[in-house]
């Protein structure tokens, strides 16, 4: 009894019937073994910390049941509970198979130990067999789950691969030796061993990888739910569960909904908050171990994919090796067939492979986009806010050039650096961390790429010996040259990502500023603005351009030179160069040259990554505010009971934020080292804010709070007060903790857990100086994410007297505000944020001078209803403000600020008793004189209020309109007028050229293999070739083209290797004798090889050349076309949707447009080439083609459709994340001192799981596309295989049927790759052409009708401005605004326009600046109507100045005059005139003037101590050349409108109109504006929108407007004196009835004396 296995044969020798039965048991027996000792509980403790590191990038990094508890954290729907029933019959008929086996497989072993005793071994394997099989059976039974087992379809699928194999080598043997079949009862055993597997199989294979929870309805789930983590074995392995998307994607236009949610493991909430838990030392590792099962899994699949894909051409040159004889055997026949089938197989697996493997890649590209996200979102509501940092760069730089002094070329000045602005945060959210994620999602090519090149050199040395290694030394001299084309690419991504950051900054200035631009008629300017932005980038794209040609010349070169030194030793060596050994070793290097070309151009992607890594890592370490600050950040803390009762501050010494300094980079000598800071001109960034930079620079102004020690009384009213600049504003600020504390403590309470007896939460609520509005609802805006309580909201809609604007409204409190509250007036904006302070259930209301926008007497109601009614009753209500006399009698507690100092601070009660208060008073003005008959005539007003609201809320509610359209989305295939636009723009010359090239390349590619057939034929003529090698070549050749890696501009790749086979020689032509000129053959072959790699170097360049033409007209029309368009366009287009088409469309168009056109011609060219073939060698062929190109027609339309619906959709779904998140960074300080930032994350994730549902559902049918079609092309190899093995054809032509369907195939599926992804970006074009037919202002000039240059004339005796019978409305569908409105004002007259909020007053002043055209009536200017000059030329004569005034980053002199057609002297002037300079400052400037250089600091320093003397005057200096930053946030308000003033000032226009512009200066700086414009502007005629009646009493006359009407007309006096006037009303309701009578007395006596002199 000798227990031996298999005698005298291999081990794996399956043609040997015993090693066939030893292998089907010893296999399956391991694994069952493995199984066991894995699931072995204890792992012994000395080698738990060894386990631990190599199962920890094994691990889950979030579990779907995790996730789910994570996501419902937010929602309180009690915890995620599953139900784990075991369905019975699954557990039954899974022992039960199992069991039959297990016995049958032990009956027949017993009965082979008792019958053949001699030879044990079949017997063992029998039972080792059934052990398996026990195993099985045990498992479902003592260990149920009702998710799948995988260890037991392991153990199947083994079994079955076994099964076959005994079963069909039971039959070869008999087939082809004649073996006779073993007996009927275990041949009948094979048989139902294969059925009882696939039974099993079935079953274990439909068992779902997940089960859904209670949270989700079982119905929902293909529909509402991703089905990816409930889909079952089968479903994942053909990836079916993506059909039903695709199904509902090919029927219908999808929508939002229709596309099914994420699984939760992959929602932004769960994951970003899993992935916050993770701490390393860099981002890099944090990613890592949040993805690191995916990258290893993907890493490990990839050479599965590999190893595959090298095995089926390898199978397919054993197929041809068998035909290849003259009278094939049977057994070859049936070896073919098997190697046939085995190929197709080995096609499955790599397709399956593939799949897996890209899905790995995916879900960690999905994950850390959004981990990316997310935490940029999050690090910008903690970070300090840097709104009016001044890039210290830029400020040198004007200087430098003022100095003449030329800027130094400064190699780090792209660098990534803190202080990141708005656009660039905006960038780092939409390219950096998409970049990261697409790295990571093909990541797959680097790692795939050494170990092609490896088998394909082994193969190779086996051809060619040592020879083969010769042409490598062309890569390793090539290499440093390759390295510094490299190193200038990341130079130059640099450059390109730091001028997109600068383009993007300017742009973002231009659109939100676009109406002030308009204001001013400077479109043209800023348009230059742009283009020269646009420039450098283009500049810098063009070296992107010119270095890619390099590269790839670099490449396509490479490999003709690596073969072509091989021949040439080979030859020299004397060795002969056959047919076969070229063919072979052409594919072989044809091969490599695709894995080659890969390294470089992935090394620079993985650079360029790191270069994004950088600078997202750079901010996210930057400065965050203090934890008390941040309720994210002091959610994390536990809160400790009696800390921060009160708002308070001690000893503290407050500046603003400041980028903080690197100290390595401080140049050591005293002065600054220029070589530093200063940079060159197309390097320096704007946005990027050097670690340098601050709020500004020395000579710059700044600002610092000093001394401060302040407590604010309880539940009373505190006012702060004191001159423009005097730091009441960041007074706020450090309160509110948005400054950068040096010393001292700062006290916040913010607990919104702790609520006191009135019900008022311990916490802040705020509302900034100039109005953050959300692109939301009037209501929703006011709720701010409060729940309604119905009362407590109308009450605030009443105090803070929005009712009579509501009531105008249409829609009410649900018209929809647009970004930055643009169709609000300013006091309507400031009403509006008002209420959303009081609104809140805060106990302490921090106002920043909300009076100032509002007209008198809603200054007055204000005070009376809201400030000393019940809804501020027992809350600090800090309150800056300049009218102190209004406020004064309910106020408790004052403070007075001065140069960032508190002046003087104390109860009104002490003041009072100390003198202080009267100074301060008078300051503001008199003291307040109250009127008795004020209360009779409110009472009245109120009742009126109170009609109209009661007869308001009669009328039922319809649906608001919507100001803000959706974003349109095209629906069906790219029109043909979008590629023609394109292909226009790009020049069509360029692409009959492309087209050109690409049949050159393609012939070349034939002209190549005819030519080494010939050379081979020299060698032995006559001789017929070895066929298989020359096929086998384009087999491999076009086996590497099948994976997934075609770069685009390899045209080589495509080349057709088989048209040599039946081609005739060269005809008459005689070559010389190869023997001797072997020489001659290798040249003539180098030279068709340069002239390939010539033609494809061409088509690359003047594909960029096209791009480059494309990309700058597009850019232009769309820029024109945006500025251009109407204002109303503007306030109803968010300007994120705008930014949108700025960055990311136009991105696209620049980068990767053309090369999908030019890919998708090329995959067309090669598929007519593989047609053509066919259909002239082997017609038959066309067959199967049609049956399977019917099927590949189905999958590819399904495809196409279902995938444009989705990039699309994924396209508009980006644009609100980024609207939303510049508009969250605008109005940061808000969110924070309500502490709702939680809230606006939330949202934020729910806005990402859209984007990115689309995004990954997208990757998802690609992948099915491509297994399917993987499958389809194995099938029509197999089909045309099977056909040329039958013998129906020689073996000659059945190489060439292989070889055509294979490449039929991959050009069929690499053609849908490329044309889907060209429809893609064509959705970029798309969004843009929508963009270039906007609805345009009229032209800017008509040159037929210019007005003269004199034009409007002062000296003009008649009416100026003449209105007649006016009617505006803002569109045709919305009722008149102004209704039959008719006036005429004279030259040089001062006019006051009054009249209640939403009266009408700033659409009258816009429409004299034509921004609405007249529905009827007309307006004429100097005897023009305004309507027939071009809206430049109007423009450009009138001033307007606007209620907030803009400012723009650069100097201060280019804020006053953009075009320098003033005289430094002027500018000083009128700066020194509006009151910005102060006498002692004006003087010195004005004499030091040199032209030379910006005044130093020691100028500053004497002009500084000159002004001390007067305590009012401002301490920090201002210069024309002061840097201003975006938007002039480093000026206060008040400042800024007084640069407005200025900018006014030196135009000199003969028709100014003032819009409210001086609501937030202080009475003392207003007096002496009030004066500036009484003496300043005598020539010319003053429109004022007002509402301070101070501001107009004094005027010529006044205009007061009533609903769109103008109510009275006529002088100051007599209105003031008519009954029952709204003028008087007003005069009464301010309070200061006889001082405003006496001024109007004054000013007619005045005007009277005048007139008798």
């Amino acid at each position: 009894m000798v227990v031996q296995l298999c005698p005298g044969s291999n081990a794996l020798n399956l043609s040997d019937a015993c090693v066939r039965t030893s292998l089907s048991a010893i296999v399956p027996a391991a694994l069952v073994l493995a199984f066991c000792l894995f699931s072995i509980p204890r792992i012994p403790p000395f080698a738990r910390p060894l386990t631990n590191v190599i199962k920890f990038p094994f691990r889950n990094f979030l579990s779907l049941r995790e996730a789910e508890a994570l996501d419902s954290q937010g929602e309180n729907t009690g915890d995620v509970v599953v139900d784990n029933t075991v369905p019975l019959w699954r557990t039954i008929v899974l022992s039960f198979v199992a069991l039959v086996q297990a016995l049958v497989w032990s009956a027949a072993g017993a009965y082979n130990i008792v019958m053949n005793k001699a030879y044990v071994w079949t017997a063992i394997a029998q039972l080792l067999v059934a052990t398996t099989w026990i195993y099985a059976s045990c498992k479902p039974v003592f260990w149920p789950k009702p998710t799948i087992h995988l260890d037991l379809f392991a153990l199947f699928v083994l079994h079955f691969v076994f099964g076959v194999i005994l079963l069909g080598g039971t039959l070869y043997d008999h087939q082809i030796f004649g073996v006779p079949l073993p007996p009927q009862l275990p041949f009948l055993g094979l048989i139902s061993n294969l059925i009882a597997i696939l039974m099993a199989m079935t079953v274990v294979g439909n068992m779902p990888f997940q089960l859904p929870s209670n949270r989700i309805k079982k119905e929902d789930i293909y529909v509402k739910h991703s089905p990816e983590d409930y889909a079952t074995m089968w479903e994942w392995i053909t990836f079916s569960w993506v059909y039903p998307l695709i199904i509902r994607g090919s029927n219908m236009t999808m929508n939002e909904d229709d596309v099914w949610k994420l699984s939760p493991t992959q929602q932004s909430r769960p994951v970003f908050i899993k992935f916050s838990t993770i701490i390393r030392s860099s981002l890099l590792r944090r990613l890592w171990a949040a993805n690191s099962k995916d990258l290893i899994m993907d890493f490990s699949l990839t050479y599965v994919s590999v190893a595959f894909a090298y095995a089926s051409p390898f199978f397919l040159m054993r197929i041809l090796d068998v035909i290849d004889v003259d009278e094939p055997t049977a057994e070859d026949r049936t070896q073919a067939y098997i190697y046939a089938l085995l190929a197709f197989l080995c096609t499955l697996l790599k397709a399956e492979a593939d799949v897996q493997h890209l899905w790995f890649g995916r879900r960690a590209a999905t994950r850390m986009r959004m981990e990316l996200m997310a935490a940029i979102y999050d690090k910008a509501l903690k970070r300090q806010d840097y709104s009016g940092i001044i890039d210290k760069d830029k400020a040198k730089e004007a200087a430098d050039k003022k100095a003449g002094i030329k800027p130094v070329e400064n190699p780090t000045a792209d660098d990534p650096k803190a202080g990141a602005d708005v656009g660039k945060i905006v960038n780092l959210m939409a390219v950096d961390a998409n970049r990261i994620a697409m790295m990571v999602s093909g990541v797959y090519f680097i790692y795939g790429s050494p170990f092609e090149i490896a088998i394909a050199m082994v193969f190779l040395y086996n051809l060619l010996g040592v020879s083969a290694f010769a042409g490598f030394v062309v890569l390793l001299v090539g290499w440093p040259l390759n390295s510094f084309v490299a190193k200038r690419s990341i130079r130059i991504h640099k450059g390109v990502s730091a001028s997109r950051d600068k383009r993007m900054g300017v742009l973002n200035e231009l659109i939100g500023a676009v109406k002030f631009i308009k204001f001013f008629a400077w479109e043209d300017r800023w348009i230059k603005r742009t283009m020269d932005a646009r420039e450098v980038e283009m500049g810098w794209m063009v070296k992107a351009r010119i270095n890619q040609v390099l590269f790839s010349t670099i490449w396509s070169s490479a490999p003709i030179l690596v073969s072509l030194i091989s021949f040439f030793t080979f030859v020299y060596q004397g060795n002969q160069l056959t047919v076969s050994i070229a063919f072979t070793s052409i594919a072989l290097f044809g091969m490599i040259r695709q894995p080659l070309g890969v390294i470089p151009a992935w090394i620079v992607q993985i650079l360029q990554t790191g270069v994004a890594l950088k600078r997202i890592e750079t901010y996210l370490e930057e400065d965050e505010v203090d934890d008390h600050v941040s309720s994210i950040k002091k959610g994390r803390t536990p809160y400790v009971d009696g800390e921060d009762d009160t708002l308070s501050i001690e000893n503290g010494f407050f500046k603003w934020n400041e980028v903080p300094e690197k100290p390595e980079e401080k140049p050591t000598a005293k002065g600054k080292s220029h070589s530093r800071t200063s940079t060159s001109s197309s390097d320096e960034t704007t946005t990027a804010v050097d670690s340098e930079s601050i709020r500004s620079s020395p000579e710059d102004h700044k600002f610092e709070l000093k001394d401060i020690s302040i407590q604010f009384p309880e539940g009373e009213l505190s006012v702060i007060t004191g001159p423009t600049a005097s730091g009441k504003t960041a007074l706020l600020m450090a309160l509110l903790g948005e400054m950068t504390t040096i010393s001292g403590k700062l006290t916040i309470p913010k607990n919104m857990s702790n609520i006191d007896e009135n019900g008022l939460m311990q916490s802040i609520s705020y509302a900034a100086q100039s109005p953050w509005l959300r692109h939301q609802s009037i209501k929703d805006n006011i709720l701010f994410g409060q729940p309604l309580d119905e009362e407590r909201y109308n009450n605030v809609i009443e105090c803070c007297a929005l009712r009579p604007d509501l009531n105008i409204l249409e829609d009410g409190d649900d018209t929809e505000i647009g970004s930055r509250g643009v169709s609000l007036s300013g006091g309507q904006k400031a009403r509006v944020a008002l209420a959303r302070a009081v609104y809140a259930r805060t106990k302490y209301v921090l106002l920043d001078d909300p009076l100032s926008a509002v007209d008198s007497h809603t200054a007055r109601f204000l005070y009376e209803r809201l400030f000393r009614g019940p809804l501020m009753a027992s809350r600090t209500v800090i309150l800056v403000t300049h009218h102190v006399e209004l406020v004064l009698p309910g106020t408790y507690y004052l403070v007075r600020m001065l140069d960032g100092r508190i002046d003087a601070k104390g109860t009104v009660k002490d003041l009072r008793t100390q003198g202080i208060l009267d100074h301060i008073a008078q300051d503001s003005t008199a003291e307040v004189k109250e009127e008795e008959p004020v209360m009779a005539t409110e009472i009245s007003i109120e009742a009126q209020e109170d009609n109209t609201e009661a007869d308001a809320s009669v009328e039922p509610k319809k649906k608001p309109r919507k100001l803000i359209k959706d974003e349109h989305r095209e629906a069906g295939g790219v029109k043909w007028s979008i590629y023609n636009a394109y292909l226009k723009a790009s020049s069509y010359r360029t692409w009959f050229m492309l087209g050109i090239l690409i049949v050159c390349s393609q012939s070349l590619g034939v002209i190549e293999k005819l030519w080494v057939r010939e050379w081979g034929q020299a060698y032995d003529r006559g001789a017929q070739p070895s066929l298989y090698m020359m096929t086998s070549s384009a087999l491999t050749e076009n086996e590497a083209l099948m994976n997934d890696y075609v770069p685009y501009h390899d045209y080589q790749l495509y080349s057709n290797s088989y048209l040599h086979v039946n081609t005739s020689g060269f005809g008459p032509v005689t070559l010389p004798d190869v023997h001797e000129h072997p020489l001659f053959y290798v040249g003539i072959y180098a030279l068709i090889g340069f002239a390939t790699a010539t033609v494809s170097v061409l088509s690359i360049a003047i594909q960029y050349n096209g791009a480059l033409k494309a990309s700058r007209s597009i850019f232009r029309k769309l820029l024109t076309g945006v500025v251009r368009a109407t204002m109303r366009w503007h306030d109803i287009t968010p300007a994120g949707r705008m930014l949108n088409r700025f960055g990311k469309d136009i991105e696209t168009i620049d980068s990767n447009l053309a090369s999908s056109l030019s890919a998708v011609n090329s995959s067309l060219a090669t598929f007519a080439a593989a047609i053509l073939t066919v259909v002239f060698f082997f017609p038959i062929f066309l067959i199967p083609a049609v049956i399977i190109g019917f099927f590949y027609r189905m999958l590819a339309l399904g495809y196409l459709k279902t995938g444009r619906d989705l990039r699309r959709m994924e396209s508009n779904s980006r644009s609100p994340i980024f609207s939303g998140f510049g508009e969250l960074l605008e109005g940061i300080v808000t969110v924070r001192a309500f502490s709702a930032e939680q809230r606006f994350l939330d949202d934020l994730h729910d806005k990402i799981d859209v984007t990115t549902k689309m995004w990954y559902n997208f990757w998802m049918t690609n992948r099915w596309l491509l297994l399917n079609f993987d499958a389809l092309g194995g099938l029509a190899v197999l089909t045309t295989t099977l056909l040329a093995v039958s013998g129906y054809v020689t073996a000659g032509t059945a190489a060439l049927c292989i070889t055509s369907s294979m490449t039929f195939t991959t050009s069929v599926y690499w053609a849908c790759r490329f044309w889907t992804a060209l429809e893609l970006d064509l959705n970029s074009v798309e969004r843009v052409v929508e963009y270039l037919d906007l609805p345009q202002e009229p032209p800017a000039i008509i040159e037929s009708s210019r007005p003269p240059a004199y034009w409007p004339s002062s000296s003009t005796k008649e009416g100026l401005l003449t209105v007649e019978d006016l009617v505006i409305k803002y569109a045709p569908e919305l009722p008149p605004v102004l209704h039959n409105v008719s006036f005429t004002l004279n030259a040089k007259e001062r006019i006051g326009l009054l009249g209640r909020t939403g009266s009408g007053k700033s659409t009258l002043a816009m429409s004299i600046l034509r921004f609405v055209d007249p529905a009827s009536g007309r307006i004429l200017i100097d005897g023009i109507d305004i309507s027939t000059i071009g809206v430049h030329d109007l423009r450009s004569r009138l001033t307007f100045i606007p209620q907030d005034a803009t400012l723009f980053s650069g100097t201060l002199r280019d804020n006053l005059d953009p075009f320098s057609e003033h005289e430094d002297s002027e500018c000083l002037d009128v700066l020194y005139r509006v009151q910005m300079l102060s006498e002692s400052a004006y003087q010195s400037q004005h004499n030091s003037r040199t032209p030379s250089r910006a005044s130093t600091p020691d100028d500053v320093a004497s002009s500084a101590a000159s002004t001390a003397v007067t305590d009012v005057d401002p301490k920090t200096t201002i210069t024309l050349d002061t840097q201003v930053s975006a938007g002039g946030t480093n000026f206060s308000q008040g400042q800024r409108q007084l640069i407005a003033m200025a900018r006014a000032l030196l135009r000199r226009s003969s028709i100014i109109v003032l819009d409210e512009a001086t609501s937030s200066i202080d009475f003392g700086t207003d007096a002496k504006i009030q004066a500036t414009i009484r003496e300043e502007f005598t020539d010319s005629l003053l429109l004022t929108v007002a509402h301070r009646l101070r501001t107009v009493i004094d005027y010529d006359r006044l205009i007061v407007l009533d609903a769109g009407e103008v109510a009275e007309f006529d002088t100051p006096l007599n209105l003031i004196q008519k009954e029952n006037g709204i003028f008087r009303t007003m005069c009464l309701k301010s309070g200061t009835f006889t001082e405003l009578e006496a001024a109007a007395k004054a000013k007619a006596e005045r005007d009277a004396a005048g007139g008798r002199a």
